[in-house]
């Protein structure tokens, strides 16, 4: 287990059963980024990430 997977544990546990739509997502992004600047490449790498996942499945329907 990653030390990262503690916290999507926690993530999971204590708010797995909410229902959230992306625009409240980017915006919580935003917000922690805003708070915390050292972490804005990643965040820009994970959200760069979800918004292609499909990009995936068209590539191998290629």
């Amino acid at each position: 287990m990653y030390f990262t997977d503690r916290g999507i544990e926690e993530l999971e546990k204590r708010r797995g059963e909410e229902e959230v739509t992306f625009e409240w997502l980017a915006e919580q992004l935003r917000t922690f980024v805003d708070l915390n600047p050292d972490f804005e490449v990643p965040v820009e790498r994970l959200a760069t990430w979800l918004a292609r996942l499909d990009d995936e499945d068209e590539d191998e329907d290629e």
